[in-house]
């Protein structure tokens, strides 16, 4: 009988320290998530999540908005050319290049009123000139085919194109690989007409072409514009850059509206060029990333954003549960000057 006793209070002891070992992890578990999640001070002045759908649409355009694989345009019927392009683009995107380039330059019949012709185009002495490029869509056969349609054109010579204009594409590349992922809104300028025209049609020409540029990873969250007069250039791009303020003063455009307004106002209007990786795409970086299997997975952008939406919720929930529980325990100012409230 004694003997049993010892088993039966051996057997308890070690229960009892499982039991408080397993409390000391939902301790540690919960001290750490408390770190993690946001604070009551960035909850009241607007917390960031880690994701916001359709980021990159800006608002006060006058076109039709059509939604292609990889973009989103608003197509302007009086010019016939885009008001604006906008995607995203990612790091896995910029060094996943398992397409080929293979032009397909054709109508885009999802324009209502249609859009402008290769007729309109031919002969004309103007390059069709992307405005979502082609080499940022060659991870997928469908967006980087998308890009070929004529409502993501807009007529430019060729010394344009395949110069500076080429050159900022380039930038934009290397900005999305150094910063993980951007959000670009690109365009002709055509708030200064009369513009010369192309074709039967009536394919305006724009005497400037603008791109903004949001990276929103941090923990260097910024925004950057460009406004381009309509010719090649051997300026550095940083003499073509701006604040997005003075892109949307000239555009009539509101860029990012989903940001909340105190930050949206502050990225806007400042700049820094030194923050930019504002230089050609390194290719070598295409190779390494494809050896380090660090590529693209088409289709999977979907579930990147649920997963994210997720991960906003959970952070969102378990704030408001530590929140209850500090307060519960009284011990919320302690909580507040450790950071973790």
């Amino acid at each position: 009988m004694a003997g049993n006793k010892k088993k039966k209070k051996k057997k308890g002891g070690k229960a009892i320290k499982r039991i408080i070992f397993l409390f000391l992890i939902l301790v540690v578990l919960f001290v750490v998530l408390a770190f993690l999640t946001p604070t009551e001070s960035e909850m009241e002045d607007g917390y960031n999540p880690t994701y916001i759908a359709n980021l990159e649409i800006p608002a006060g355009g006058k076109g039709e908005v059509i939604k292609h694989t990889g973009y989103t345009l608003s197509y302007n019927e009086e010019y016939e050319v885009p008001e604006w392009v906008a995607y995203e683009l990612t790091r896995e995107e910029v060094v996943t290049q398992s397409v080929d380039r293979k032009d397909n330059f054709r109508e885009d019949k999802a324009v209502t009123t249609g859009s402008a012709t290769l007729n309109d185009y031919k002969k004309s002495g103007y390059d069709r000139g992307h405005m979502a490029p082609a080499a940022d869509f060659r991870w997928s056969f469908d967006a980087m085919n998308d890009t070929f349609y004529l409502s993501n054109m807009c007529p430019q010579t060729h010394a344009f194109n395949a110069g500076i204009w080429s050159d900022l594409e380039e930038a934009v590349r290397s900005i999305a690989y150094e910063d993980e992922c951007v959000y670009v809104v690109t365009g002709p300028v055509l708030t200064d007409g009369p513009y010369d025209t192309i074709g039967e049609n009536k394919v305006a020409v724009p005497k400037y072409f603008y791109k903004v540029i949001l990276d929103y990873t941090a923990p260097t969250i910024k925004a950057i514009g460009f406004i381009m007069p309509h010719e090649n250039s051997k300026e550095p791009l940083s003499y073509f850059a701006v604040t997005v303020d003075e892109v949307e003063d000239i555009t009539g455009l509101d860029f990012f509206p989903l940001l909340p307004d105190e930050e949206e106002e502050k990225l806007e209007s400042s700049l820094d060029t030194t923050l930019w990786a504002l230089k050609n795409f390194d290719y070598s970086l295409i190779e390494k990333a494809n050896e380090e299997g660090k590529v693209f997975v088409e289709n999977t952008s979907g579930d990147n954003e649920l997963r994210n939406s997720i991960l906003d919720i959970f952070f969102e929930v378990f704030y408001r549960f530590k929140k209850e529980i500090f307060y519960a325990l009284g011990i919320e100012k302690e909580a507040r000057a450790i950071g973790l409230l």
